[in-house]
């Protein structure tokens, strides 16, 4: 449920080893949702191990070996209260460490936006999508893709 204030809610689950500024990335999550002008919404996060993310993706998406997120959209808009539910965002910060060694946590924090985004129904498989989509990302997470 969201907060008297119409912010959205985020449940972070953490499920992995390395350290993580859960409230930094609560914080980010709704700066980026907010800027979308989503306000009355629950979202949960989900900061997993490499096993885990592997078996997600193989599972859900039919490809082997790890990735760095996913995102998994909620079949239903609104939770009855006006909440729009917009579903999970996993990420494994071990693997997104390996794309940019130098910054993980920039990584993370560019993962984070990247899967929200998803939900809120940007892709990037078309140029024209990617690019609306990569600014919004390096808008809110403050980091630039190469």
């Amino acid at each position: 449920m969201t907060d008297d204030d119409g912010h959205p809610a985020i449940d972070l689950s953490n499920r992995q080893a390395s350290p993580l500024d859960e409230e930094d990335l609560i914080a980010l999550a709704t700066v980026t949702l907010l800027g979308e002008g989503v306000g009355r919404a629950e979202l949960s996060l989900s900061f997993v191990e490499e096993g885990e993310i592997t078996d997600l993706h193989l599972r859900y998406m039919g490809e082997p070996g790890p990735t760095d997120v996913l995102s998994f959209p909620q079949d239903d808009d609104e939770d009855g209260d006006g909440v729009r539910v917009l579903g999970d965002v996993v990420i494994a910060p071990a693997v997104a460490a390996r794309n940019n060694l130098d910054d993980p946590d920039a990584e993370v924090r560019l993962l984070l936006v990247h899967g929200i985004l998803h939900l809120l129904g940007y892709d990037h498989q078309r140029e024209s999508e990617r690019a609306a989509m990569w600014a919004r990302q390096e808008r809110y997470s403050g980091v630039m893709l190469p």
